[in-house]
C-alpha cells in the first residue's frame, strides 16, 4: 500500500487569462545498448507514458498546477502521484495550449489549458503510488512515444520541446560543456 496521497479537487488550482494552468513533464532515462545495436555500444534515451484514464493512447504525467507551489513542485508532483517516480528537473521546454473535455469549470468555461512542460531525469521509480491502481507506466524510445501518444499537444512537446533539448544537450556535453547535464536551477 502507498502511504502518499494524490492532490483532489480545485480550490487551489491556478487560472491565468481564462485558462487552468497545468505543469507537467516528459520523464527520461537512458538505457545501455550493447553491440546488438550497431557496431559500439551506446545508451539509449527512453521516455515514460502513463495510460489515459479517457481511453485509448499514452500521456505523460501532467496536472493542475496549485497555489501553494512552484510551477516545477507541480510537476515533480504530478509525476509522483501518477507515474510513480521522482527524479531532477532538467529543464523547462515551454508552454503548450490545449482544450481539455473534462475539466471545464467556472474559471475556465472552454476547457483552456495551459502547461508548463519540463524534462525530468528519472532516479527513482517507487514500486507503489497515489494512482498506481487507475495507471500504468511504460518505458518507450522516442518514435514508440509518437506513436503511442494521444494528444497531438504532447507530440508537439515531445519533439519540438523535449527532443531539441535533449539534442542540443548532448551536442554541448560532447564538446566537453559539463554544465548542460546538471540540473537547471530553479525558475
Amino acid at each position: 500500500m502507498c502511504d502518499l496521497v494524490a492532490r483532489t479537487g480545485r480550490h487551489q488550482q491556478r487560472y491565468e487569462a481564462g485558462c487552468r494552468l497545468v505543469a507537467g513533464c516528459i520523464p527520461f532515462k537512458y538505457r545501455k545498448c550493447d553491440e546488438s545495436c550497431g557496431s559500439k555500444p551506446k545508451n539509449i534515451i527512453e521516455v515514460l507514458m502513463i495510460n489515459s484514464q479517457s481511453g485509448p493512447g499514452l500521456l505523460f504525467p501532467k496536472g493542475g498546477w496549485e497555489n501553494d507551489e512552484t510551477v516545477e513542485e507541480a510537476a515533480v508532483r504530478e509525476a509522483l502521484e501518477e507515474a510513480g517516480i521522482r527524479g531532477d528537473i532538467m529543464e523547462f521546454l515551454g508552454f503548450y495550449y490545449f482544450k481539455s473535455k473534462s475539466h471545464q469549470d467556472e474559471f475556465c468555461p472552454d476547457g483552456l489549458c495551459k502547461a508548463a512542460m519540463f524534462a525530468m531525469h528519472v532516479k527513482e521509480e517507487l514500486g507503489s503510488w497515489p494512482e498506481q491502481s487507475m495507471r500504468q507506466r511504460r518505458w518507450l524510445t522516442i518514435p514508440e512515444a509518437l506513436e503511442q501518444c494521444r494528444h497531438p499537444w504532447m507530440q508537439v512537446a515531445l519533439i519540438e520541446g523535449f527532443s531539441k533539448w535533449h539534442a542540443n544537450t548532448m551536442m554541448s556535453a560532447e564538446e566537453g560543456d559539463p554544465g548542460t547535464i546538471s540540473p537547471s536551477p530553479a525558475r
